[in-house]
C-alpha cells in the first residue's frame, strides 16, 4: 500500500529566504517629531545656527534614537521645553506613552526605553507680544522640509 506524503509547496517557492528590514534613524526621528507636534505645552529645542552651517547636527535636534538589531528594539532620548505651570511628571508620562504607541504601531519594533529630558521652560504668555530671546520650534504642520 502506498502512503501519500504531503509536501509543503511553499518550501519550493521560497527556499530558506531570509527577510531583512532596515529602518533609518531619520524615520524614527520623523515619527517622534510628528507625535510631539500633537502634544500641547511642549516644544522642541531650536538648533544652533553655527551647527546648521557646519552640518554638525544630524537629523532633528533634541531627538536621538538608537536601534538594537539583535533584540529588534529601539531606544530614544527626547529633549523638550515645557510650558510654565504644567506638571512635569504628567507631561513626561504623556510624551512617553504617545511616542511608544506610535513607534510600535508604525515600525513593529519593541521600544526598550524613552528618556525625556526637560531642557527649558517656556515662560507664561502674560498677554505680551514680545519675542523671547530664544525662539522655540512650534510646528503644527508638515515637517517634510526638515528631511
Amino acid at each position: 500500500m502506498t502512503e501519500k506524503v504531503k509536501v509543503d509547496t511553499k518550501e519550493f517557492e521560497l527556499p530558506e529566504t531570509e527577510y531583512i528590514r532596515d529602518i533609518d534613524n531619520r524615520v524614527f526621528q520623523g515619527i517622534i517629531l510628528q507625535t510631539l507636534a500633537k502634544i500641547p505645552g511642549i516644544s522642541l529645542l531650536e538648533g544652533n545656527f553655527i551647527d546648521h552651517i557646519f552640518g554638525r547636527s544630524e537629523g532633528v535636534k533634541g531627538i536621538h534614537t538608537e536601534q538594537d538589531p539583535k533584540t529588534c528594539s529601539i531606544s530614544a532620548k527626547v529633549e523638550v521645553a515645557i510650558g510654565y505651570g504644567l506638571s512635569i511628571p504628567d507631561k513626561a508620562e504623556e510624551i512617553q506613552t504617545k511616542v511608544v504607541q506610535e513607534l510600535v504601531k508604525m515600525t513593529g519594533l519593541r521600544v526598550s526605553h524613552i528618556h525625556v529630558v526637560f531642557k527649558e521652560l517656556i515662560p507664561p504668555d502674560n498677554g505680551k507680544k514680545s519675542q523671547p530671546a530664544k525662539e522655540k520650534i512650534t510646528h503644527t504642520g508638515d515637517y517634510s522640509d526638515i528631511f
